[in-house]
């Protein structure tokens, strides 16, 4: 009998795509949590495969017995219910840095239309105003210090890209890199307040946890320079949300790029919307057609290794604390 995978439907998802690299010698079932062939099909699994981080729980496992390896698509896993793997003993992989890039470009897309304000300006010229009554305020990047919260794959992709429009990128970090390790990447270590305090731009590449909920909030934000812009393509919650907007709408903070929200889909009255200093896109900077062939590659990578008896690639750090 053929070792079961299990992958989870979703928009993101395209089933054409999967079985085309789906490998052999495995049976391979595309299924719909709460549809009438889930139970049937996760009751035999031995890999699940998809954005499932919402569907690691208790109940899983309890469902699906046979389990090795559950492989999400994504790289945040923080509706995961991480104690429930761990007592499954059901190794829970990340996508193994798969939308890196993807996420850095957006992340300098959205420097870059925020500081050109370009969604103000692209309204004008539709509307027949051409430039409007003023010639809008307008940044250019080179010069202009990065500070990168979360230094892993993505930060360091960023870091990069920076680099190449002449920005100076300081970072801070947990996890600090030796000198050598920082020389390479020609990035400088700050403190966190120091960081907030000195950066132009700052942009946030951290995982969602108790330790990062909530990093940014008032007094944070109190220390960022008037004509400094925030960049989110982490976690929503990462920031106090009410507290940038009273930043934003009193002006001490230049601009926002913001690709996720505290609540998702924010609600129609989310007072961010009402701003013009703020560029909002709907948590898609990690989904290009690029990012999600490379999501499956990596997961599907993982599940022969986990057959094969190795050890399975980016498994999330809490899994093993």
């Amino acid at each position: 009998m053929r070792p079961r995978i299990v992958v989870v439907t979703q928009a993101m998802v395209d089933e054409e795509v999967v079985r085309e690299m789906a490998p052999d010698g495995f049976e391979l079932q595309i299924a719909k949590p709460g549809s009438g062939d889930w139970q049937t099909a996760i009751g035999g699994a031995e890999y699940l495969v998809g954005f499932v981080d919402m569907l690691v729980k208790e109940e899983l496992y309890r469902g699906a017995p046979r389990l090795k390896l559950v492989q999400c698509l994504s790289a945040g896993y923080d509706r995961a219910d991480i104690a429930a793997a761990r007592r499954a003993n059901v190794p829970l992989a990340n996508n193994g840095g798969a939308n890196s890039v993807a996420v850095s470009e957006h992340a300098i897309l959205l420097m870059l239309a925020v500081s050109r304000q370009l969604i103000r300006q692209h309204a004008s010229v539709a509307a027949g105003r051409w430039r409007g009554n003023s010639t809008p305020r307008l940044h250019e990047l080179r010069g202009r210090t990065l500070g990168i919260v979360g230094l892993g794959t993505i930060g360091k992709k960023t870091a990069r890209l920076a680099q190449a429009f002449g920005m100076p990128v300081h970072y801070y970090d947990i996890a600090r890199l030796p000198e050598d390790a920082e020389d390479a990447l020609n990035v400088r270590f700050r403190l966190y307040r120091e960081l907030l305090r000195t950066s132009d731009v700052v942009s946030l590449h951290v995982p969602l946890n108790a330790s990062t909920k909530g990093m940014l909030g008032e007094a944070e934000l109190a220390l960022m320079k008037a004509d400094a812009i925030l960049i989110n393509t982490s976690r929503g919650p990462v920031v106090d949300e009410k507290a940038l907007h009273r930043a934003l709408a009193d002006g001490k903070l230049a601009g926002a790029g913001l690709d996720v929200f505290e609540q998702e889909p924010p609600p129609a009255d989310n007072p961010l919307f009402t701003l013009d200093n703020v560029i909002l896109t709907a948590h898609m900077a990690g989904p290009t057609q690029e990012s999600n062939i490379g999501r499956l590659r990596n997961a599907f990578d993982n599940v022969q290794r986990v057959a094969r008896g190795e050890p399975p690639l980016w498994v999330v750090p809490e899994f093993t604390d």
